[in-house]
């Protein structure tokens, strides 16, 4: 991996609001994830761009694995706790852009 995977700043600009796919591929067999599965179908905002590594998705079967774009996402956790009382609470996650869908323009 080079210092550019590391620094490499492209893909969803900070402050885009995005939702983590609500997506379960365990039920579809053996699988590897870093997504927690609380954070499925829920909103954010980019936080931080922490550059490209290794799908660890396809590492831990020693499949070869593309570089991918890794971000710290902000999630509100009312996002989380629906209904409990959170105002200006997050929870910060590290998430890989092809768990994203990106819902608007940076704020």
């Amino acid at each position: 991996m080079s210092e550019a995977d590391l620094t490499d700043a492209g893909g969803l600009p900070l402050g885009t609001t995005v939702s983590v796919i609500a997506d379960w591929p365990e039920e579809r067999g053996p699988c590897h994830l870093r997504t927690p599965s609380y954070v499925r179908g829920r909103r954010g905002r980019i936080a931080a761009h922490l550059g490209r590594h290794p799908n660890p998705e396809d590492l831990a079967f020693a499949r070869p694995a593309e570089l991918r774009r890794l971000y710290h996402v902000s999630i509100p956790l009312s996002e989380i706790w629906p209904g409990e009382d959170h105002p200006n609470e997050s929870l910060l996650v590290e998430l890989y852009e092809h768990w994203l869908q990106p819902h608007g323009t940076p704020s």
